[in-house]
């Protein structure tokens, strides 16, 4: 209860009526959740299941892509040659309704799969869907991973409360010393990407990338740290994506609890890979639009979910080539190989990035033409020594990550120096952190 309580006010805090409105949807879905528990009538259980996905996309869907979706209508109209003039609706965004409606949809449909039980407790339900650690960006949490946790009873951990400082702090250090700073370099250039030149252009891309990597994983990391420390467990977010073989891998990496729900709540209902070739192309491009479109109400978001659903089908079709050439497979399998991989998996993710991050398929038309051909522009530049050293600081931390050096090293480590290292990390990121803080990327999604 008192979870619950803290939890709608960090949410009022913001807006009284909207923190009311989740609490209103989330009392819907868990007695249509009992209702589906309580019945075996088939055609009572789909009624059910469909008011709870109309409510919760109608929701999302209104105060998400309402302006967005008449703004095109009014574009398609007048490019036909019919003048329109569609009237704007003056709606409030709510913060993290793409994370929680999500989480709210994977619930009625487990319940409804009777994969997990529908939860008896209001309270435990509720504190579910509002839990704050990840109420506004995420990761977007299981039913049958959180509910389970709210029968145990709580006890006092030191390790886990360790262990929750040591995620808190590291998000933190993401947040405040790399994102916020990586921005200084990525926000010029992508305002007005006409006065600057190839080279500036790259710097930016390669800083928008490490920005938004170190935003969104350090929201996570103070997010799962903010819930040990309360004695909760949330899921991996990240897992350095950055270091990935293919765009198939990348998205095992990256926004992990996103890229398994789209994978269980709509690319496998829509047949997954068990069709036939092209049919799995078309479900893989189709998710892929989608969980573009979920990122934010623009079509530049669109495109870069379709983009990155043609890489997945060209990694595909290489996939089943390589199936039979195993000596073509032995080759990428080696050191190089592999090097090669990396580097043009993470060509192809810091050219997807350019739709994300351009507020115009203009403005990502004229970066993409900077990037491929040389120009100088104005000639003007960005001061990079700083973002060298970052980028450097990234690679050697995900690749002490993943060989488990750093969790080696920092069970070994006496308690005094762990707690040095941890004032250093604190005072890093206070020292290095921009004067003008960012709000976390995820939370306009």
């Amino acid at each position: 209860w008192l979870l619950l309580g803290a939890s709608f006010y960090f949410y009022a805090t913001w807006n009284q009526w909207l923190a009311g409105l989740i609490c209103v949807s989330t009392t819907m879905d868990y007695f249509i959740a009992r209702g589906l528990e309580s019945t075996s009538c088939i055609r009572a259980r789909r009624l059910m299941l469909s008011v709870s996905l109309v409510a919760n996309l109608g929701l999302l869907c209104y105060f998400k892509y309402a302006n967005f979706f008449l703004h095109s209508v009014e574009v398609a109209l007048r490019a036909a040659g019919a003048s329109a003039s569609l009237p704007v609706l003056k709606v409030i965004l709510p913060i993290g309704i793409s994370f929680y409606t999500f989480e709210a949809i994977s619930y009625t449909v487990d319940v409804y799969r009777r994969r997990v039980p529908a939860e008896g407790n209001l309270a435990n339900f509720m504190l579910f869907i509002l839990f704050f650690p990840h109420l506004v960006a995420g990761p977007i949490v299981r039913p049958r991973h959180f509910l389970p946790q709210t029968h145990r009873p709580k006890r006092w951990d030191w390790s886990r409360f360790n262990l929750g400082v040591q995620y808190f702090l590291m998000g933190l250090f993401k947040k405040l010393a790399i994102a916020d700073r990586m921005a200084l370099f990525a926000d010029p250039v992508f305002a007005n990407p006409d006065h600057y030149k190839t080279y500036a252009h790259w710097v930016a891309l390669l800083a928008y990338a490490l920005q938004i990597y170190c935003d969104f994983s350090g929201y996570s990391d103070m997010a799962i740290g903010s819930a040990h420390m309360l004695g909760y467990k949330l899921p991996q977010n990240f897992n350095a994506p950055y270091l990935a073989a293919n765009v198939s891998e990348f998205w095992r990496r990256w926004h992990m609890s996103l890229s398994s729900w789209l994978r269980d709540y709509l690319f496998i209902p829509l047949g997954g890979s068990r069709c036939k070739l092209w049919r799995t192309n078309l479900n893989i491009l189709l998710t892929m639009a989608l969980g573009g479109l979920w990122h934010g109400a623009n079509w530049t978001f669109v495109a870069w979910g379709v983009l990155h659903g043609l890489f997945l089908i060209v990694h595909r079709l290489f996939r089943l080539f390589c199936q039979c050439r195993p000596r073509v497979q032995q080759l990428l399998d080696t050191i190089g190989g592999r090097a090669l991989r990396v580097g043009l998996t993470l060509l192809s993710v810091l050219i997807s990035w350019v739709f994300f991050r351009a507020s115009s398929f203009e403005a990502a038309a004229t970066m993409l033409g900077r990037l491929a051909t040389r120009h100088e522009g104005l000639g003007t530049t960005v001061p990079d020594h700083s973002l060298w050293y970052t980028v450097g600081l990234v690679a050697v931390c995900h690749v002490l990550t993943q060989v488990g050096v750093s969790w080696r090293l920092a069970i070994r480590l006496p308690a005094p120096v762990m707690g040095f290292a941890y004032a250093v990390v604190l005072a890093l990121a206070l020292v290095l952190a921009p004067e003008a803080g960012k709000a976390f990327i995820y939370f306009q999604f």
